[in-house]
């Protein structure tokens, strides 16, 4: 007996992948300017590029609030590996 739960295609009208494909495209516009800003903003402290992350991480999560693993594989370690190298973490 396969007691796995059935994963059934789901459909979207073409509405709904145009509206997913807005939101992707802000969520990288989004995260190309978070980048930007941890790596080049020379007046911005820990406390607020910490702030940045968390407040990104929200954003995303409103965005695609069932992809939270795609956000820690995808964009966590790129936000972290920035907060090290610009504050010299570790």
């Amino acid at each position: 007996m396969n007691l796995e739960p059935r994963s059934e295609p789901v459909f979207q009208t073409p509405a709904e992948l145009e509206e997913e494909s807005r939101k992707l495209r802000r969520l990288q516009i989004m995260m190309s300017m978070v980048t930007s800003v941890l790596a080049q903003d020379p007046g911005l402290t820990i406390e607020e590029a910490s702030e940045l992350v968390a407040s990104t991480k929200r954003a995303a999560l409103a965005m695609f609030p069932d992809k939270e693993f795609a956000y820690e594989i995808l964009y966590r370690p790129r936000l972290q590996r920035l907060l090290n190298e610009r504050f010299h973490l570790q």
